[in-house]
This record gives structure tokens, C-alpha cells and sequence, in this order.
């Protein structure tokens, strides 16, 4: 008998905790805010839903839950399309696409249980617009006004993505009426950056993206408008030094912009898709400096992807007043119980800086936007429910509590910082 009571015991020390029935029942319920996702129109030639499309990249490992035979395809099929059928899904998505039109988009959000999507687009377009999709365009470009022929070498990534931020950049010059960035760098500043970014805000953006992580490390100085102008003036190939202080004076100088003109900041602090992504470039502590900035308090940054795999240094930078958290992207390499750890040091924390996302993006014909969706919202909610179910059990909060941090989560602390209305996304 004392050998099967120690058995019981062992075992019930080692059990996995499942998300306490109610609280699931009430996490199904919500209609959430996507903070981040590259939703794709219903047109076979959209390539705006990436500024760095990462399906071309040099292939790497790929984590299980980003292979062919991962289960949760199937399943998300099924969630979605209503077969799990490999045979059959081809011709059922055609189908619901010829049957949806424009408005397939806007169907994929319904089937997962998204009330509105921050669609990460270099456009937006026909079937992705308000009331349910909010841009927030890219920002990268900006920072290479000059011949980039120095930069893009040494990693066959940098090779592509370079002449793509080359052709973003060359798309917000025509849009207002150049061909070449202007002579001086405060005519670049003024008709190019500041021009395009109020005219994105009259757009419908609610903020702006960077992705400078694909391009260079997240460390940046804070130069003076002398020292960047003499770089710019030069219009020579620069070295990457002098270039660098280029690059940082107007990553700041949009920053300022941003929060002039109430745009929030998405950075992507998180390992990358491809082989030769930095990781270390990644790191959220890197941008510590630009948080304790007086000049940039009212810019509302928010850390994408969660910093992966430094998440538990974000933390701490919850604290900083202008500084917010998504776990998007996390609720797909990870599966719910090892995200629900992360979620819970997080709530603990600073509860109302932790953002829902997705970051569903078209990978591939079995995985895209709408499976991608699929899966990261069950994990996402599966995760949530499960470190608020440890947080109830340990007496932490109480059920009244645990419902509000869900709701918090998944819609509330998204609708406080953009300011989205309750009529739209409720």
C-alpha cells in the first residue's frame, strides 16, 4: 500500500495541469486583436503581405511544428476548411475562394475567431481593409537612401533583401512625385520620410514596422544631424561605419515622427526565418537605449514576436512606461505548455503590455495565412488558459480575475493602444 500511495504521488507531482474547464469556455468566447499577421489578399499575384518575403531564404532546420508532416495541419483543415482530406483540401479551398471573393479574407477571421487583424502589409487592398484588418505599413526602407552595393554581400539573405528595400524605398519616392532621394537630408527627411509616413496615418495605419533584424543588429547610437547630413551629402558609397550613423540618425528621426503623429513601433526582436538570420542582432536589450530616451517617451514601442528566445528579458522592460509584448510567431515554433511558462512570468508582471498575435503568413500551399492562423490561435489561447489556470490554482488570482486577464490579453490592452473602438472590434 505505501508503495503504491508513493507511486500516486509521484505521479500526481509530475502531471500535466490542463486548462480549468471554465476558464476555456470563457477564453472561446473572446474575440481577439491580432497584433501581428501578413494576411493575403484573395489574388494569386498579391506579393505586398511581406517588405522581406522569407520563403526564398536559404533553407535551415526546421522546427517540428514548421514541417510537412506536422499534425496540426491536418487539423487546421479541418478547423478551417471543413476536410482534413490532403486529397480533397486543393479543391475545397478553391472552392471557398471562388465562393468568397474579396471577402475571403474577412472569412478566414471568422472561422479562427479574430475580430480584427493588424495586417504587417507593404499595401493594403481589396478584402484587407478597416474595419477588420488595420496596416500598419514597413518602415526599413527609409534608413537606405544611399547605394546599399556594401551592404548587400556576405549572406546570400542580405543579397535579395537589400534590392528589396531598394524597390520599397523607390515606391514611396514616386508616391510623392520623385524619382531619386533629394539632394539634402532635410529635404529627404521632410518630403520623403515624414510626407509618406503622414500619409500612410491618413491611410488608416495605427503604426509602423521594423524588421531591421533581417538587415543589421538592433544596436543603435544616437548620432547627431550634422554627423548624418555629411554621410548623406557625400552620396557616395559610404563605408559601413559612416553608413551606420546614417541609418541610426533616421531610424530615430522616424521614431520622433512616429510618435508625433500617434503611430505605434513594431520591432521584431526574435531568431528569423532563414540560416543566416543573427540572432544576437535580435536581442530586445539591445533597444534599452532608445526606451530610456526622454525624446522618444511618447513613442508606444512594441516588441514583436515576444524576443524570442530572450524572453525573459523582456520582462523587465515591460516596466518602461512606453514599452508593450506579443507573443506572436512564439505561438507557432512553440507548443502551448511551453509558451503558457512564458505567458505567466509576463501576467505576473505587467499584464496590461501583453499583446495576442498570430503572425500567419503564407509559407507554403499547405501552410498559409489562413492554417497558420488556425493553429497559432488555438496554441495562443491553449497557452493563455494554461498559465492562468496555474495562476488561479496557486491563488494568485481569482476566476473573476483570470477571465479579465484573458480578455486583456486577447482584445482589451490592443484596443486601449491603438484606440479601436468597442462598437468594431467587440
Amino acid at each position: 500500500m505505501r508503495l503504491l500511495l508513493l507511486c500516486s504521488l509521484i505521479l500526481a507531482a509530475f502531471a500535466q495541469p490542463s486548462v480549468d474547464p471554465e476558464l476555456a469556455a470563457e477564453i472561446a468566447k473572446i474575440r481577439a486583436i491580432d497584433n501581428h499577421a501578413h494576411p493575403v489578399r484573395n489574388d494569386p499575384k498579391d506579393i505586398d503581405f511581406d517588405a522581406l518575403p522569407v520563403e526564398n531564404v536559404e533553407p535551415s532546420s526546421d522546427p517540428v511544428r514548421s514541417r510537412p508532416d506536422n499534425p496540426d495541419i491536418a487539423d487546421a483543415w479541418l478547423g478551417v476548411f471543413g476536410t482534413a482530406n490532403p486529397d480533397l483540401i486543393a479543391t475545397r479551398k478553391a472552392q471557398v475562394k471562388t465562393e468568397q471573393g474579396e471577402n475571403y479574407p474577412v472569412w478566414v477571421l471568422d472561422r479562427v475567431g479574430i475580430s480584427i487583424m493588424l495586417a504587417n502589409r507593404v499595401s493594403m487592398g481589396p478584402g484587407i481593409g478597416p474595419p477588420r484588418f488595420r496596416w500598419v505599413p514597413f518602415a526599413d526602407a527609409f534608413m537606405y537612401p544611399l547605394n546599399n552595393a556594401k551592404l548587400a554581400v556576405g549572406t546570400p539573405d542580405r543579397k535579395q533583401y537589400f534590392p528589396l528595400e531598394e524597390r520599397l524605398l523607390r515606391r514611396y519616392l514616386a508616391a510623392v512625385g520623385l524619382t531619386r532621394p533629394p539632394a539634402t537630408l532635410d529635404d529627404y527627411l521632410r518630403r520623403v520620410v515624414t510626407a509618406t509616413l503622414q500619409s500612410q496615418k491618413q491611410a488608416g495605419a495605427v503604426a509602423v514596422k521594423f524588421e531591421a533584424a533581417y538587415l543589421r543588429p538592433l544596436s543603435f547610437s544616437n548620432p547627431t544631424k550634422a554627423e548624418a547630413a555629411h554621410v548623406y551629402a557625400a552620396r557616395m558609397p559610404p563605408s559601413n561605419a559612416d553608413y551606420k550613423t546614417l541609418q541610426d540618425f533616421i531610424f530615430r528621426y522616424i521614431l520622433g515622427e512616429c510618435g508625433r503623429l500617434g503611430l505605434a513601433v513594431h520591432i521584431h526582436v526574435c531568431g528569423g526565418a532563414g540560416s543566416y538570420f543573427e540572432v544576437a542582432g535580435a536581442q530586445p536589450l539591445l533597444l534599452e537605449p532608445l526606451f530610456n530616451d526622454p525624446a522618444l517617451r511618447k513613442v508606444k514601442f512594441v516588441l514583436v514576436h515576444g524576443g524570442w528566445p530572450f524572453t525573459r528579458d523582456v520582462t523587465p522592460l515591460l516596466e518602461k512606461p512606453n514599452v508593450y509584448v506579443d507573443f506572436s510567431a512564439q505561438s507557432f515554433a512553440e507548443y502551448p505548455r511551453r509558451l503558457s511558462a512564458t505567458l505567466r512570468e509576463w501576467l505576473e508582471h505587467v499584464p496590461e503590455k501583453v499583446l495576442y498575435g498570430t503572425d500567419a503568413y503564407p509559407y507554403n500551399d499547405a501552410m498559409n495565412w489562413a492554417e497558420m492562423a488556425w493553429i497559432t490561435n488555438r496554441t495562443g489561447r491553449e497557452a493563455l488558459g494554461l498559465a492562468l489556470t496555474g495562476m488561479l490554482q496557486d491563488g494568485e488570482i481569482t476566476r473573476a480575475r483570470a477571465v479579465q486577464l484573458a480578455e486583456m490579453v486577447l482584445h482589451d490592452n490592443a484596443a486601449k493602444l491603438y484606440g479601436l473602438t468597442e462598437s468594431v472590434s467587440k
